[in-house]
This record gives C-alpha cells, sequence and structure tokens, in this order.
C-alpha cells in the first residue's frame, strides 16, 4: 500500500506554499551566537578578559588594602601574649579584654571626649568660615579682591612646621596652652576649604542672587537661603575631610595639650606605646579611633562623589 502525499493546491491569493518544516531551536540559537561573535571585531573580543583581569588584579588590591586593618582588630581581640605571625591572625579565640582595659582606663574617656570636642567644633567653624570666605570672593566685587585671595591661598605652599612656632608663641602668649580654645582656634583658617568653596560658588548663576537681591533679600538672608542649601554636596566632602583630618591631628594637640586631661586620642595611644602596654590594648584604642573616622564616611558619602566632581567642574 503505498501513500501520497498531498500537495497544497494554488489557491486564489497566489502559489502553494509547502509544508511547515520543524524547527531545531538549539541550533538556530547556537547559529545566532556564532553570528553574533563573528560579527564583533576581534579586538573587542578580549574586552570580558579584561574585565576579569581588572577584577582580579582590584580584588587582590582591595584585600592587601584591607589585610591591615584585619589584622589591627583580630590582634586587639586576642589574649595578652606574645605575638607570632600567622599564627596570631587566626580569628580564634578571641576575647575582649582588651577593650575592657581601654574603656575602664581612666585617661582613655577623657581622650575620646577631647577628640571629639576638637574634630567637631573644628568641623563647624571651617566650614562657616569657609563658606563665608567663599562666597565673598566668588560674588562679592572689592578693591584687592583678587590678591587678597591668591596670598590666602599661598598659604597652601608654605610648609606647616613653618608656621607652627610662631603660631604656638602667640597661642602661648594669649594663655592657649592646655585650653580647648588655643586648641581649635588656629586651625580653622583653611585655605583649601576656602578655595574649594570659592570655585563651587563661582559657578553658581549671578540671575539667582540679582532676583533675591530685587525680592528684598540681605545678604545674610541669600548666603542662608540660597548659598547654603545648594552647598550641601561641597560642605558634606569637605567636612568628612577635616574631620578625618582633626581626628587624626598629632603633633598639634601634642605641643598645645601639655597635660594629659588635654591630650587627644591619639597623643594618647602613642603615650601608651611608651608605657609598655601590651599590643592588644594599643591596638583597641586604634580601633576605638577609627571607628568614628569610618562613620563619618558612611554618613558623608552620599554627597562625596558628587562633591569631588562638581568642585572640579565649577568656575
Amino acid at each position: 500500500m503505498t501513500t501520497t502525499t498531498p500537495v497544497e493546491s494554488p489557491s486564489a491569493d497566489g502559489p502553494a506554499r509547502p509544508a511547515p518544516v520543524p524547527r531545531d531551536r538549539r541550533a538556530e540559537r547556537k547559529l545566532r551566537r556564532d553570528a553574533e561573535r563573528d560579527s564583533v571585531p576581534h579586538a573587542m573580543r578580549g574586552t570580558r578578559r579584561g574585565r576579569i583581569a581588572r577584577g582580579v588584579l582590584l580584588g587582590l588590591a582591595a584585600i592587601v588594602t584591607i589585610f591591615p586593618f584585619y589584622a589591627m582588630v583580630v590582634l586587639s581581640l586576642k589574649p595578652s601574649a606574645a605575638v607570632e605571625f600567622p599564627g596570631s591572625l587566626v580569628p580564634w579565640p578571641l576575647t575582649g579584654e582588651a577593650y575592657d582595659s581601654v574603656m575602664n582606663a581612666q585617661d582613655v574617656p577623657r581622650w575620646l571626649f577631647n577628640t571629639l570636642v576638637y574634630s567637631l567644633v573644628s568641623v563647624v567653624g571651617t566650614l562657616l568660615l569657609a563658606s563665608l570666605a567663599g562666597y565673598a570672593f566668588a560674588k562679592k566685587r572689592f578693591p584687592g579682591r583678587e590678591a587678597m585671595f591668591w596670598s590666602f591661598l599661598s598659604m597652601v605652599m608654605v610648609p606647616y612646621h613653618v608656621t607652627m612656632i610662631p603660631t604656638f608663641a602667640m597661642i602661648a602668649k594669649l594663655g592657649g596652652v592646655d585650653t580647648y580654645w588655643g586648641l581649635i582656634v588656629p586651625t580653622l583658617a583653611n585655605a583649601q576649604a576656602v578655595f574649594l568653596m570659592r570655585q563651587f560658588i563661582k559657578g553658581l548663576p549671578d540671575e539667582l542672587f540679582e532676583a533675591a537681591r530685587l525680592d528684598g533679600c540681605g545678604e545674610w538672608q541669600i548666603f542662608r537661603r540660597i548659598v547654603l542649601p545648594l552647598l550641601k554636596p561641597i560642605l558634606a566632602t569637605l567636612g568628612v575631610f577635616v574631620f578625618l583630618w582633626h581626628w587624626n591631628d598629632f603633633l598639634w594637640p601634642l605641643v598645645v595639650g601639655q597635660s594629659t586631661d588635654m591630650r587627644t586620642l591619639t597623643v594618647g595611644i602613642a603615650s601608651l606605646q611608651q608605657q609598655n602596654v601590651p599590643l592588644n590594648v594599643v591596638l583597641s584604642g586604634s580601633v576605638i579611633a577609627f571607628v568614628p573616622i569610618f562613620a563619618a564616611y558612611l554618613v558623608g558619602q552620599r554627597y562625596f562623589t558628587e562633591g569631588v566632581t562638581a568642585s572640579g567642574i565649577k568656575g
């Protein structure tokens, strides 16, 4: 018995269409991938390999960068014993006796309080003075503005150690040794902060300020209602930098804070090393000093990139 394959008769609309042939979807996808691969230039085929290589290098760099912090935390949680590498870096056994010793010490809480006062008050004062000076140098016109600005900015080129001795002599003559104001006031004039503020405010449109003056706003109202809200990114960025600088400052607090009660945390931790204090206690103090710095960065990271980018392209 023979079978015949039906042949479609031509319809009125045109010639007969052949019967559909089953498609192999895997083969079609393979052919499509081969065609896409052939259409990509050879120079671009190594892009994925390049990304993988860059990822590996960045991962290694991250491990090398984070390793000292890891060692600091692990060794601070170890019992008081001789340090042996690499066995001491194994995260067990762990104990918090070093942190108890640091927090129960008589001087460490006082040093922590001094550092907080020094850093926070300096941040507020520096940002306020820098924003006012930046607004004046950027939008106000007065005789000698450019000469005054560039003379003030030239302080960046003067080494800090050159001005420290006459500054200390002046503070000592005014009775500022072992006082908070003697510790804070000489650090408020920050030429780099003024320069960044001036460059940022200079990029703001003049029409905005003219419209505010036509509405009857004074200079203080313009600064408070217009300039400060627009300065949030650069204020957050500078705030993080100034806080880090004052929190880690060592030389000026060492010179001004001559008594034990006026030491900051960095100076106090350095003094512990001279008293043959166990290593885990010294490192636990370093961890305590590191936590506020990391917290300040987490708070200001929203504006960090935006502020750095804006300060680089404004003006």
